[in-house]
């Protein structure tokens, strides 16, 4: 039997975790129609069959028609969603894995105008600044029907099977009546605390009264808003000791913060260039303090933090969730010993941040997860060995070289630079994204283990690449910044890359025109204004950065708003041209014909990059494709990847990433995955 902690049962109740790794709960926007369908069930049951001890979905399921989802959340309210969580439950059970759901009201934290635009609830009329909708206060008659409505929905997560239920209460209808800040209600259920966690415990009675004392009822919350006015660390010990003395709650799952904004939410679930584990002790205070089973997530990215929290007495359970979604497989590879071979979270938060702007949860360099029904975790081996050649080894690149060779093929890397990475190199640059060259360094581990052979400084021409008899050629050479789109002066102009890696200097008073939208921009603002320049970022959109989405663009603010730094939205960089040692820029706008000139010292544009694509059409002649896929094939995974249509061509030849056109590193990283796994 194994000594790690991690791999030590727990027994929470009549409940035997089989280890002491979960994933907490969180949406990752996968239902269809508000259900946990085959997408929603692949994705954790890889995970469950990898070997997490509990995995608790939704984040979360609502239980009221008037709390709609803010994204694809599943809807606990509708009796179907029973049979879709007993498939979701039964699968995940035959791999020795507990399964909970987090249920949940949102109150303010949703919108009035989705689903049947019904109002939002509150226990105060305090708009929450993240959704922007005003809610109704809350009368009695909505309080009655929104305790059912909890009640109901854990009557059919227990007749769906489910271990057990978790109660969200940090920034939901809970809180926002446990919390001062929120809670504007006259008694019975506005004041003191008592009084506060009355509609609580109504719930909770309900829910027992529905289930019976059996079925396991935790509760994830607060114990210390951080904010003026708000819950204190002493109020939050204090609930803790209130739910423990009820005999209602079976477990605590810790958080500290507020997630009412995204600075407030990026504190609670920090990015990277942010402290790994830092609630990670106060959690710990926490389960001192009450003796209650104690659950806790909120970026424990690796095993030894992880392996820290439970072998210190600080948790019960940890949860790693990003890091489940980086790599669902560490517990597999922890009992292997294998924990070498464990693809890292590197705290891109691409995950999250595509989830609050309406999409789905992706992770930013393993695009298996969520596509658990089209792509492997696994890589299958090839059923004939082929002869590979891979020019350039940033992040696409290497991920086609990994997959090439965990297929069985031969495989060979050009590439010009000295180093790997490409754009992830340079990222890395900034201190605050060091971590990100954690997608370069697993893949070249990973590719060192299966011999594949790099030739670096090495600038590939058509006949290096023919010499060696390739049947397969991937061309991965990125882009080279677009520094073309002014009507005159381009080559005033200097790109964010300039800037990045080190080859220009930071002027004095700099204006930064960001067409794409992305993060080179933020970047080079980030490192122009700590010299104590003056910076304007300028973008012809509404808003800016929304390529860079709302938890990561938090540090940046933090770093820029105590700078010279202002943000100019709506107006557009038409020309530079000399004017001394000076730059004079005509700025214009979409919206009107208004002009006006003003005067810069140095003068930086972020408009993506154009494909560096002169071997790709070198080869494209020599090739049996032409270069072409066909697309019917890569997207279903079945016929023929690439058409045969030039007789004379000896190898296929396709492209991915920037080489292709300007995009973002999960979309070469997924261009090579797929492309991959196909021959």
């Amino acid at each position: 039997m194994s000594r790690d902690p991690l791999l030590q049962p727990y027994q929470l109740r009549h409940l035997t975790l089989k280890n002491r790794v979960m994933t907490t709960s969180h949406e990752p926007a996968y239902p269809e129609d508000g259900m946990p369908k085959a997408r929603y069930r692949a994705y954790h049951a890889m995970r469950a069959k990898a070997g997490v001890a509990l995995t608790m979905t939704a984040g979360s399921a609502t239980v009221s028609r008037d709390s709609p989802p803010v994204f694809n959340n599943i809807l606990a309210y509708k009796d179907e969603v029973v049979g879709w969580m007993r498939e979701l439950t039964d699968e995940c059970h035959d791999h020795g894995c507990a399964v909970m759901i987090q249920l949940t009201h949102l109150g303010r934290r949703t919108g009035w105008n989705k689903g049947d635009w019904l109002p939002s609830l509150a226990p105060s009329h305090l708009r929450e600044p993240a959704h922007r909708a005003f809610p109704k206060k809350m009368e009695d008659f909505d309080i009655d029907r929104i305790v059912t409505d909890y009640a109901d929905a854990a009557e059919r997560m227990q007749a769906a099977g489910l271990d057990g239920i978790e109660l969200q209460a940090y920034g939901h209808l809970l809180d926002q009546f446990w919390s001062p800040l929120t809670n504007a209600m006259d008694a019975p259920f506005g004041g003191d605390l008592e009084n506060r966690l009355r509609f609580g415990f109504m719930v909770l009675d309900a829910i027992r009264a529905r289930v019976g004392s059996e079925f396991i009822v935790g509760v994830r919350y607060t114990a210390d808003e951080t904010a003026k006015g708000g819950i204190t660390e002493h109020e939050g010990l204090e609930i803790a000791h209130r739910l423990r003395d009820s005999g209602q709650v079976d477990f605590l799952n810790v958080v500290r913060g507020q997630i009412h904004t995204d600075p407030a939410m990026t504190d609670v679930i920090p990015v990277q260039g942010m402290k790994s584990a830092p609630h990670l002790d106060f959690a710990g205070k926490v389960r001192a303090a009450s003796g209650m089973p104690t659950f806790h997530a909120a970026r424990i990215p690796d095993v030894a933090t992880a392996r820290h929290a439970i072998s210190a007495g600080l948790l019960d359970m940890v949860g790693m969730t990003r890091a489940h979604m980086a790599d669902p497989m560490i517990v597999q590879k922890v009992v292997e010993g294998r924990e070498d071979d464990i693809r890292p979270c590197v705290g891109a938060t691409y995950c999250l941040d595509r989830i609050y702007q309406a999409g789905e949860a992706l992770c930013i360099h393993n695009p298996a997860t969520g596509r658990e029904l089209s792509m492997p975790h696994v890589i299958p081996t090839a059923e004939t060995r082929k002869r590979a050649v891979i020019v350039g080894a940033g992040p696409g690149g290497l991920e086609a070289a990994r997959v090439a060779a965990e297929r069985g093929h031969d495989v060979t890397v050009f590439e010009a630079a000295p180093d790997p990475g490409g754009q992830i190199r340079l990222t890395a640059q900034s201190k605050r994204r060091a971590e990100m060259i954690g997608i370069t360094d697993w893949r070249m581990a990973q590719c060192a283990a299966r011999d594949v052979t790099f030739h670096f400084n090495r600038f590939a021409e058509a006949e290096d690449v023919i010499a060696l008899d390739p049947d397969v050629v991937v061309i991965a050479t990125g882009g080279l910044p677009e520094v073309t789109i002014l009507e005159n002066g381009n080559d005033l102009a200097i790109s964010a890359w300039d800037i990045l890696s080190g080859d220009v200097a930071p002027g004095e008073n700099v204006l930064i025109y960001d067409d794409a939208g992305d993060h080179p921009a933020l970047m080079a603002a980030e490192a122009i204004a700590a010299t104590g320049a003056h910076v304007e970022i300028m973008t012809r959109d509404r808003s800016f950065a929304p390529e860079v989405m709302g938890m990561n663009l938090v540090p940046y603010m933090r770093a820029l708003q105590d700078k010279d730094t202002t943000f100019t939205v709506t107006r557009t960089l038409q020309s530079l041209a000399k004017s001394g040692n000076l730059l004079e820029a005509t700025i214009g706008t979409d919206y009107s014909a208004h002009t006006e000139k003003r005067v810069f010292d140095q003068v930086v544009v972020n408009q993506g990059t154009l494909p560096l694509d002169d071997l790709y059409f070198d080869l494209k002649p020599l090739s049996r494709n032409l270069g072409a896929v066909d697309q019917t094939a890569l997207v279903s995974g079945a016929g023929a990847l690439f058409p045969d249509t030039n007789q004379a061509g000896t190898f296929d030849l396709y492209r991915i990433g920037d080489a292709v056109s300007s995009r973002n590193t999960h979309a070469a990283i997924y261009d090579a995955l797929r492309l991959g796994i196909q021959w």
